[in-house]
């Protein structure tokens, strides 16, 4: 028999991971549900034409895509071998696939909008939980199956929807007790930057490859401009853009030099000025610094977005993004329906996890499942102990019994093994006079207390 093993990128959750991830998860639903969005979920797998062409050619590359049923079947196989040779030559053929798991939350919800908009009330404002698959390079911080949180607002052009996502951001890593940098950056600009370098149809040439900067620096993002395309000339414009530095207002003064004569280069300039200035006053009314830093290399290198666009950075960890996003106003036009902006972000639960997890910010409570468990020292003891586990049990109070009469030792071992704070002990004696005894096991302390009084023990 082979030893079992998981699909590469993939993880089990054991219950301490699976409380410490509804703790994250809990957090970020509170904040949604505060800010008024409602829940949405949607399918696992999309039609593969939903999916292609909506993240570019990179992300295209990533998509999980899944073989039709009945391949095997004598009937098909004439049509499957021809279709098989037709995706060995990098063509898709719906006699082969046609289905695909989804990469992100934004294209689904996007299908979603586009197929239901005659019955939604504008601005709709939803929040999705839910697993992605993508079939990227497994390395810290990166799976190939992960969950993420958006947050999307739809029907709406006004920029105050930009400056709540950033506040939602804020207030969800400040609960959490992660310090962030919310980078900002706007599409347009980047639009005004590929027309600074000879046309608009640069745009994606150039957004790759900025996208890339992090991992691989300015030198190989040069030499990737080149195989792209771009001369000599147009690389010295990106670089200098590249190399704008300083505080908020002196990147926009020097980038209004740059790309503030071109009108895709002006208005993004303005829109950033806008959201910096608004969600500076929320914070400084108090008291607090605003964690919003323009980044011009920024480029989220999805082709969707057309506006604003996010990254959160967690300061003083060593890992990627954990949460992105941006307006994205022509979105549902690519389902038929135009004419409905949105914009949006995302939480990277995983990555989140792995920095609180580094920066041990978990709350002690978060993992404590059982609250009590009760000794079992026999039938009759059993017995009484399971009308008082019920009556705390009916107050909220997490608590157990042991599964059979065993030695103290065996169930003391069974409380330290799952972190269970208390125990409590009926045995004969406790019987006779209506008491039990309540162990702190983290103190290692011990009281007597009545049976009508036990469920204040635990209340107080």
């Amino acid at each position: 028999m082979t030893k079992p093993s998981l699909p590469q990128g993939t993880r089990d959750f054991g219950p301490e991971v699976v409380r410490k991830r509804q703790y994250i998860l809990n957090t970020i639903r509170t904040v949604f549900e505060l800010y008024g969005f409602q829940p949405l979920e949607t399918p696992a797998m999309e039609n593969l034409e939903t999916l292609m062409g909506k993240y570019g050619d990179e992300g295209d590359k990533l998509i999980f895509k899944i073989l039709n049923n009945g391949l095997n079947d004598p009937k098909n196989i004439d049509k499957a071998r021809a279709a098989f040779e037709n995706v060995l030559q990098g063509k898709n053929d719906k006699n082969f696939t046609e289905r695909a798991l989804r990469y992100d939350l934004t294209i689904p919800f996007a299908r979603y909008v586009a197929m239901n908009h005659g019955q939604l009330a504008f601005p709709f404002k939803r929040y999705q939980v839910q697993p992605v698959w993508r079939a990227d390079r497994p390395q810290k911080g990166r799976y190939r199956e992960f969950y993420q949180c958006d947050a999307d607002v739809v029907g709406s052009n006004a920029l105050l929807n930009e400056v709540e996502l950033s506040a939602i951001y804020w207030q969800v890593f400040g609960e959490l007790g992660v310090p962030v940098e919310i980078k900002i950056n706007s599409r347009k600009i980047l639009v005004a930057l590929a027309e600074a370098c000879g046309g608009s149809d640069k745009m994606t040439d150039i957004t790759v490859a900025i996208d890339k900067l992090d991992k691989i620096g300015l030198e190989k993002v040069k030499e990737e401009l080149l195989t792209r395309g771009l001369d000599e000339h147009q690389i010295a414009i990106i670089a200098q853009y590249l190399d704008i530095s300083g505080s908020n207002a002196e990147k926009l003064n020097k980038l209004k030099e740059l790309v503030g004569s071109l009108p895709a280069g002006a208005k993004g300039i303005e829109e950033l000025e806008f959201v910096i200035s608004h969600f500076s006053s929320l914070l400084s009314s108090a008291g607090q610094q605003s964690p919003l830093v323009v980044d011009f290399t920024l480029a989220r290198g999805l082709n969707y977005y057309t506006g604003i666009i996010f990254e959160v950075k967690a300061i003083g960890v060593q890992m990627g993004s954990i949460g992105g996003g941006g307006r994205y106003d022509d979105l549902t036009g690519l389902f038929g329906v135009s004419n409905i902006p949105g914009v949006g972000i995302s939480f990277g639960v995983d990555r989140i996890y792995d920095v609180l997890e580094e920066l041990k910010l978990f709350p002690q409570e978060v993992q404590t499942g059982t609250q009590v468990l009760f000794f079992n020292l026999g039938e009759a003891e059993s017995k009484t102990a399971f009308k008082l586990m019920q009556s705390l049990r009916s107050s909220g109070i997490r608590c157990e019994l042991f599964h059979e009469q065993a030695k103290f030792d065996k169930q003391f071992k069974y409380a330290e093994k799952k972190n269970i704070p208390f125990a409590v002990i009926i045995g004969s004696k406790e019987l006779e006079t209506g008491t039990c005894v309540v162990k702190d096991l983290g103190k290692g302390e011990q009281k007597a207390v009545k049976w009508d009084e036990l469920k204040a023990v635990f209340l107080t």
